[in-house]
């Protein structure tokens, strides 16, 4: 298994991005962790969430034909290759590329998820390797990349929508986000009941970053016209074999369907980002598949595994970290990382910031705890000094660096994640809660203390391996 350390082999600086899954999975074999003895599907969300990097199991004891990876950008030293940078580069490069403009995409005629096509009652996704994800749960569960257009604009949405099949080919679908829902009304008031949606599995992790924005910006452009953008490359679309929709032409494997918009029906509830069984029920929306395309030569089916900590609670996180950058640059700060930690349970953010006066922050943490996301519930403020890779540390500079009568900010009936059991529900308002936030100064304060902030280690701490010696 991949280690757990934040300090894993360098990329390369600007290197080059693979248009593909399996490409980038070449390319980054150093980190890659391939599984060949054989697994059984329902051991593979336990396996996969032991795994801290990328892992590839090739022996799917159910499923021969196809292959799983998971765990692509659970840390920031296996993020910094979705971009092609090294680690201590990635955060800006991605904070400056989501201020460009879109770079869209190109219009092919097929690619190689058209390799395989199947079609009516062939079209089956219960042929798919889909796991159970949680004993809570006790269904298939995917959590794929999903693509939907708006009706005005004709941007390209995109999002990670739990998906439950019910059927060959049918199940039901909960969105998240709030801009799918927007879209979902488009339809509705143009009189329409259904809404074509396409699936997608298996692509180069910087399409799954750009996937997961969340902030202003579909006046000017959906998500897929941004992953160009981030990937600083052309990028091939290729349309639907049923629906009117354009899909990355080289993913590994495409579910057409449609969603039903006439109503919703009661569904089991999810795995939580923040590591519980929340909502336990749900009323969601119906789906449909028409086709299923696929490439050849064995598929590899990309899951993500929601509990325990896995990609689910930092991918979605992503973009909110760079924008984050963006905004406390812009004040003054020296931002020198910004981290949703998979142990954060998707509620809490470090900032590691170094800055020239008092002041600075307090506005920091006030302004990340009103970001417009629902996951800033804590928000810690760290100097350069504290890895922000170490929940151990961050605690330390908390335990240590902190007067609670001085430090923290504490702020009373705010939005609440729908995901937080600590928050309350909010009746006639479901999903919704209400919770407080709570900001926390936990840097070294040189202006209060001086060297009494600065740490004492070991002589040639740092210099020297124990395994060396062994």
């Amino acid at each position: 298994m991949a280690g757990d350390s934040a300090s894993r082999p360098g990329c390369g600086s600007n290197r080059a991005l693979d248009r593909d899954l399996r490409g980038y999975l070449e390319s980054n074999s150093d980190i890659l962790t391939v599984v060949e003895r054989p697994v059984s599907i329902d051991n593979i969300g336990a396996l996969s969430a032991q795994s801290e990097g990328p892992v590839l199991f090739e022996n799917i004891t159910e499923y021969p034909d196809f292959r799983i990876c998971d765990i692509l950008v659970k840390h920031r030293w296996s993020q910094c290759r979705a971009l092609g940078v090294e680690q201590e580069d990635y955060l800006p490069t991605l904070a400056q590329r989501l201020r460009m403009p879109p770079r869209g995409f190109v219009e092919v005629a097929t690619g190689p998820v058209k390799e395989i096509i199947r079609l009516g009652d062939d079209a089956n996704w219960l042929d798919l390797p889909v796991p159970v994800h949680s004993a809570e749960e006790g269904q298939r569960y995917i959590s794929a990349m999903n693509v939907v257009k708006d009706p005005e604009t004709g941007f390209y949405n995109s999002s990670h929508a739990g998906t439950t099949p019910l059927g060959p080919r049918h199940g039901v679908i909960s969105f998240a986000t709030p801009h799918t829902h927007i879209i979902m009304r488009k339809y509705r008031d143009a009189g329409l009941e259904e809404m074509p949606i396409a699936i997608v599995f298996g692509l180069h992790p910087a399409y799954e970053i750009m996937a997961n924005f969340s902030g202003m910006h579909m006046d000017l452009w959906g998500e897929l016209e941004m992953v160009g953008t981030v990937m600083d490359q052309d990028i091939e679309m290729t349309p639907c074999e049923t629906i009117d929709l354009l899909v990355p032409a080289h993913a590994e494997i495409v579910v057409e369907a449609v969603v039903d918009l006439s109503g919703t029906r009661s569904a089991g509830g999810v795995n939580a980002p923040s590591g519980y069984f929340l909502p336990a029920r749900q009323d969601i929306p119906a789906i449909e598949v028409r086709a299923i395309t696929m490439r050849a030569g064995r598929p590899i089916y990309r899951n993500h595994q929601t509990v325990p900590d896995t990609d689910h609670q930092t991918l979605p996180r992503l973009c909110h970290e760079a924008v984050l950058y963006n905004r406390l640059t812009e004040i003054g700060l020296d931002v020198r990382d910004v981290r949703f930690p998979p142990w954060g349970a998707a509620l809490s953010c470090v900032l590691q910031l170094d800055y020239p006066r008092p002041g600075l922050i307090n506005d920091a943490l006030m302004q990340t705890m009103g970001a417009p996301w629902l996951n800033t519930k804590m928000v810690v403020a760290v100097s350069p000094d504290t890895s922000p890779d170490d929940p151990g540390a961050v605690y330390h500079a908390m335990a240590t660096r902190v007067d609670p009568a001085r430090d923290i900010i504490i702020v009373p009936g705010t939005r609440g994640s729908p995901y937080d059991p600590s928050a309350e529900p909010l009746p006639g308002h479901e999903p919704f809660r209400l919770v407080g936030k709570i900001g926390i100064d936990a840097t070294a304060k040189p202006h209060r203390g001086g060297d009494d902030f600065r740490q004492a280690f070991p002589l040639n701490w740092g210099k020297v391996r124990l395994e060396d010696y062994l």
